[in-house]
């Protein structure tokens, strides 16, 4: 045989085995490698919003024990979850670096994340790019959602109705309280969840009649906020409204408190302020509060309580509504997996379209069910107001907003003693 027709055996048996490998790389995402399915959590476990990063991994961890336990996902032969975690640092580059290494090097199957929005948005575009589901159990910018993206699912809800509910709840409180609110002061995180949330506020103040008297974005790393605290004593508004990170709404509230700032109300959004950190450090001072989330513990949901007590015995503090998001997130892709049966990303992207969860250990939100429109939005993600109070059981948060979630024999205050 010459060298010429050699050079051709070998060029035909390379290409023969590049064609063997091509089809087992089409038809392997319908197993699981090891029978393992890795699921990629992008999440801050450093910087500004690692106290809030690290009860999402805790919780999930919490999540995915149970369901390996229990089986794991019995449609892929009994398949266990595998977590792989990526530290954002609340930076949207990192996420986005980290999202090409899960999916490129990792392989992982799913991906969840980031908590910022502002890193969960351009991290997004990686999954779709690569055809991989990318579950979001809590970012609430509206553009999240808005891209015309077809494997990104979010959970919690859209920031638009977080600040449609904290403008109704406020309307309802001065019908029950027959007290008059006039002036806003709006203070926010600098970050797209912040000017999110400041975009719909200024929006809904001049839609329900409001004067804005104070409109003032501020860094979440800063570490001496007076400055803003004397911006808020003199704009004189009744109701201040904010947007934190938890080590800027400590030091906020602190602030506020050391300057004696007369305000009838303070109306929060989650993040921050729903971080068990918050009442720890910030004590008496975050009495009153009032604080929009989507889920407390006081929630009348079945298993809600054993939920929480099996966290809080692992980790010391309660659930938020942001780690019941997560938790929520980790019950969802198993049923999405059980009900693919498979997984080839775009199998289970279809049955995260379709799915309709209703049920489940992961059914502990305040809602019936997970169903997501066209854009990929949970349509039925809804809130509550909680206030932070003593009575007579030390600090804690108390459902108040609306009135069928109300604490049973609880009157917020309002306006603040």
């Amino acid at each position: 045989m010459n060298k010429k027709h050699t050079r051709w055996m070998g060029m035909l048996t390379a290409l023969g085995i590049g064609f063997f490998l091509t089809t087992v790389v089409v038809v392997a995402p319908a197993m699981a490698a090891d029978n393992v399915v890795k699921i990629g959590n992008i999440i801050p476990l450093s910087g500004p919003s690692a106290s809030v990063g690290q009860q999402g991994k805790n919780v999930r961890e919490m999540a995915v024990e149970e369901i390996n336990a229990a089986g794991g996902i019995k449609s892929l032969g009994g398949a266990k979850l595998e977590l792989l975690f990526a530290d954002s640092e609340s930076k949207p580059e990192k996420g986005v670096a980290e999202a090409e290494r899960l999916i490129n090097t990792e392989k992982v199957n799913v991906l969840t994340g980031c908590w910022n929005s502002a890193v969960t948005y351009p991290t997004t575009a990686v999954a779709e790019r690569y055809g991989i589901p990318f579950i979001v159990p809590v970012s609430v910018s509206d553009k999240i959602t808005e891209q015309g993206f077809k494997n990104v699912f979010r959970i919690a809800a859209k920031d638009s109705w977080w600040t449609r509910d904290q403008f109704s709840f406020l309307k309802d409180m001065e019908k029950e309280f027959n007290t008059k609110v006039k002036k806003l002061a709006f203070v926010y995180e600098n970050g797209d969840w912040g000017k999110g949330f400041a975009e719909q506020w200024k929006r809904l103040a001049q839609e329900g009649g409001y004067d804005v008297v104070l409109d003032e974005p501020y860094p979440s790393t800063a570490t001496d906020l007076s400055p803003v605290v004397q911006k808020i004593r003199r704009s004189k508004a009744d109701v201040l409204m904010l947007v934190s990170n938890a080590a800027d709404a400590i030091l906020l509230t602190n602030t506020l408190a050391e300057y004696k700032v007369d305000l009838k109300a303070i109306i929060t959004s989650g993040g921050g302020h729903a971080d068990p950190s918050f009442m720890q450090a910030a004590g008496n001072n975050a009495r009153y509060i009032f604080d929009i989330v989507e889920w407390e513990t006081d929630v009348n949901k079945a298993g809600a309580k054993e939920t929480n007590e099996r966290y809080k015995a692992k980790y010391g503090t309660n659930l938020t509504g942001e780690a019941v998001d997560a938790y929520l997130a980790m019950y969802l892709i198993k049923e999405a997996l059980e009900q693919a049966g498979s997984l080839d990303p775009a199998k289970i992207r279809q049955t995260l379209a379709d799915i309709e969860l209703k049920d489940g250990p992961g059914m502990i939100v305040g809602y019936d069910s997970v169903n997501f429109d066209e854009t990929g939005q949970n349509q039925n993600a809804s809130l509550v107001m909680v206030q932070i109070n003593d009575i007579g059981n030390g600090l804690e948060r108390i459902s108040c907003w609306p009135m069928s979630a109300r604490r049973a024999g609880y009157k917020p205050l309002f306006p603040m003693p």
